[in-house]
């Protein structure tokens, strides 16, 4: 079998959503600084405090999703209202810049993760499995690329394959034994390769805040933009893995590449 026409726009569509510029490169365009240099000259401790407030905020969102009260869809399906949100908390994180990250971030990443569930369930994922939670939550590995990833490596497939591994694990360790030991390896392992990604999305983010003017100014923006990213790779995602459940991975794959 092969993608008929319409499917093969909508991968097309997924492949520029996936693919495109970073967040860093996209906010730099519009707001004419640049803000992937100024991510590079931000001091060591910085750094270690963005790691350290990713690593929370994906433990967090896992806690939230594998839960039993966790993403169950019922939240308004609605991404203008989690933009929304998501600038309100922006914009008081950027008042006090980056002395909010630790309280901000768990905030923005919890909205996040409703608005990915929210994608997921209108591409036809069952969101109370767990290999769908997980897929959410994979999400947020996506888009960040570090400056050693080369053309090769950096793409949308390439991200999956390196997080495959960690997802199948914990999946098995979620449906064997739940989410009662919340040190266990295989959870441990997951939320320290998506937050390595993801904290190269949050660099850029705090790094924007983090100057005085454009912090104060246009926090509920950058939030927004924020936000906008992971949405965007979530609907790339879930139309890639929508299409795969039809045709199979590697009919996909090989389509997506072709584009």
């Amino acid at each position: 079998m092969s993608l008929s026409k319409i499917e093969l726009v909508e991968l097309k569509r997924a492949k520029a959503l996936l693919e495109k510029p970073s967040l860093a490169a996209r906010t730099s365009a519009m707001l004419g600084a640049p803000i992937d240099k100024g991510v590079k000259m931000l001091p060591e401790r910085f750094q270690k405090a963005v790691h350290r407030a990713s690593e929370a905020a994906m433990m967090r969102a896992l806690d939230m999703a594998v839960k039993s009260h966790g993403i169950d869809g019922k939240m308004a399906s609605k991404d203008r209202l989690h933009k929304f949100a998501a600038a309100a908390t922006g914009a008081l994180g950027g008042a006090f810049g980056l002395a909010a990250l630790a309280v901000e971030l768990p905030i923005s990443t919890t909205i996040m993760l409703r608005s990915i569930a929210d994608i997921a369930k209108s591409e036809g994922e069952n969101i109370q499995h767990i290999e769908t939670k997980l897929a959410c939550l994979t999400v947020f590995a996506l888009g960040g690329r570090t400056a050693k990833d080369d053309a090769a490596e950096s793409g949308y497939f390439a991200a999956r394959t390196a997080m495959a591994g960690a997802v199948s694990e914990a999946s098995k360790f979620l449906a064997e034994k739940g989410f009662s030991k919340v040190g266990a390896p295989a959870l441990v392992r997951l939320v320290s390769l998506i937050s390595s990604r993801f904290g190269i999305v949050v660099s850029e983010k705090a790094a924007m805040q983090a100057i005085p003017i454009i912090g104060a100014a246009t926090g509920a923006l950058i939030n927004t933009l924020f936000i906008e990213h992971f949405q965007n790779m979530a609907r790339g995602h879930f139309t890639v893995r929508r299409l795969e459940k039809i045709y199979g991975s590697e009919t996909v794959k090989l389509a997506y590449q072709s584009l």
